[in-house]
This record gives C-alpha cells, sequence and structure tokens, in this order.
C-alpha cells in the first residue's frame, strides 16, 4: 500500500514518544482541499476505524481510510529536516500535479 523510508519511520517513533494522549499508530488520509485539489493530513491515533487498511512497517502501524486508500497506493513517504524546514515529504505516483509545498496534489 504504502512505504515508509528510515527516517519516516524514526520521525514517527518520536512524534509518538512525546505524545499526551494514547497513541499506537499514525493516520495518513486525503481530504479534498490544498492548492492542487486533494491535501495530505497526518496525525496520531489510538486505533484503527472500520475500513482502514493497516500497514505495519519496522515497528510502525499506519491507518488509511477506505475512501484514501486508492489515492495513496504505492505512496513513499519520507521525512526530511533541513536548516528552514522539516517535515515529511510525499511521493505519490497517483498524483497527475502537486503544489510546490508538496502538501497537496491533483
Amino acid at each position: 500500500m504504502i512505504q515508509l523510508t528510515p527516517e519516516a519511520v524514526e520521525a514517527v517513533k518520536s512524534a509518538m514518544s512525546r505524545a499526551t494522549g494514547p497513541a499506537t499508530g499514525l493516520r495518513i488520509m486525503v481530504e479534498t482541499g490544498g492548492c492542487a485539489g486533494f491535501k495530505y493530513m497526518m496525525g496520531l491515533e489510538q486505533a484503527p476505524r472500520e475500513g482502514d487498511a493497516v500497514v505495519q512497517q519496522d515497528g510502525v502501524t499506519v491507518f488509511i481510510d477506505d475512501l484514501s486508500q486508492p489515492h495513496l497506493a504505492g505512496m513513499k513517504v519520507d521525512f526530511v529536516a533541513g536548516l528552514e524546514s522539516s517535515g515529511f515529504v510525499f511521493d505519490n505516483p497517483n498524483a497527475a500535479s502537486k503544489c510546490a509545498c508538496g502538501k497537496s496534489f491533483g
């Protein structure tokens, strides 16, 4: 379904270790919006919801809702740390176009 780079795995593990509430995984989903038509949404989650695909990789659990699954199939998620900004980077083969910030696609 999706693949996390080692850097993304470590970033998720770090976020989970600092979470104030119970979190067993990361939810990645797609919503309508953003400058290119769809936007990526991410957040820590306690448990899967009905219809979720559950992806396990290197000790990290990812939840993907049924509506987002077709948009995210084959996607690679990386985490880049830089001087000016740090964050997750999405390499999505389903995106026909993407915005300059890399957080939305069409």
